[in-house]
């Protein structure tokens, strides 16, 4: 029968610090251990240079070390950079670079696949493989950081949480992630303040996300503040509706004082009229908030097009008539179909 190791990474402090004190080894090699996983990323216990052969060789004996493997790289004319990832099991994910205005952003992924099946997100027309392990969401992050100083000779200033998956349904194992990301001793210290946590919608793991103390950002995939486009659009609407959104994000606001932001994407004849304006005004003034507006990224169903120019322009400006802070974003890397709604894995 063969001696299946156990992953390394996934064992928690409590149990590493157990196994090596069980086994005659120092509780402070439980530090030095994680440092190497972790904050230098190594693949082998060999390069751990600070532990003495014999922890080395009985670390060997019971562990492996799982890795993400880049499997390619493709690059837009924008200079926006797309990275398929092949995770130990076999699973692919996908990971974005995005540079813009002196900074760069990386674009991670929470699960491989998705179960939500929005109509305008490439994405969710994904089989739902599995929920990524704390590391796997983390060593997105440690490599596009290494990736963005080798390309762009800077590190990441922003972190979100917006690519594969629902991260509110991979809960423990974002919030965990996060915390990793942010620890200045085994992680790499990123202030969880440059770090958002894009969600289509889950209240009650909004609420429960008020009492992290993760001090992170977080973004609602609202698209519509109208019941009944918002469930044409997203059938987590049905479950999760536009009045208990409000409440969670309210209640977020309350607990954390850190205001939330609204992504909505307009598409032409759906939910871009002044009437659909207006019910996001309405949504947004039950907490401070700031909306995005999300330039329509199209896919191969072909179902929606991008709202005109002109009701694009009537329906900010309608906003902003309102008081109500309101950005719009041009995607990048949509001819690497890297852009919101695209990352797809064509292999799959």
């Amino acid at each position: 029968m063969k001696n299946y190791k156990l992953d390394i990474k996934k064992i928690d402090d409590g149990a590493l610090t157990d196994i090596l004190e069980n086994s005659n080894f120092k509780k402070f090699r439980k530090s030095q251990i994680k440092t190497w996983l972790f904050k230098k990323n190594v693949n082998s216990f060999e390069e751990m240079t600070n532990l003495s052969k014999e922890l080395k060789k009985f670390l060997s004996k019971k562990f492996d070390i799982n890795s993400l493997d880049i499997i390619s790289k493709s690059k837009s004319c924008d200079g926006t950079n797309k990275y398929l990832f092949r995770l130990h099991q076999g699973n692919e994910i996908e990971g974005v670079l995005i540079p813009s205005n002196n900074r760069v952003t990386a674009c991670v992924s929470s699960q491989a696949g998705c179960s939500l099946d929005c109509s305008f997100c490439a994405t969710g027309k994904l089989e739902l493989k599995k929920n990524l392990d704390f590391y796997e969401i983390y060593e997105q992050i440690f490599v596009l950081n290494k990736e963005s100083h080798k390309i762009y000779n800077k590190k990441l200033n922003n972190i979100v949480y917006m690519g594969m998956g629902e991260p509110l349904l991979n809960y423990k194992n974002v919030v965990q992630s996060i915390r990793l990301a942010c620890c200045p001793n085994e992680g790499l210290g990123i202030s969880p303040k440059r770090i958002t946590i894009s969600t289509s919608g889950i209240s009650k793991m909004i609420n429960k996300l008020a009492h992290e103390n993760l001090r992170c950002n977080l973004a609602l995939s609202l698209h519509s503040a109208d019941d009944e486009i918002r469930s044409s659009l997203m059938k987590i609407n049905d479950s999760n509706n536009v009045e208990s959104l409000s409440k969670s994000l309210k209640y977020f606001y309350e607990q954390t004082k850190i205001r939330p932001t609204i992504e909505y994407t307009l598409l032409k004849g759906v939910n871009d009229k002044v009437s659909d304006a207006n019910k996001l005004a309405s949504f947004c003034k039950n907490f401070p908030t700031k909306i995005n507006i999300i330039e329509y990224n199209k896919i191969d169903s072909g179902l929606f097009e991008k709202s005109t120019p002109s009701n694009t322009e009537t329906f900010i400006n309608h906003i902003k008539r309102k008081n109500i802070p309101i950005t719009y974003r041009i995607s990048k890397g949509k001819d690497i179909k890297a852009a919101c709604g695209q990352l797809i894995n064509e292999d799959q």
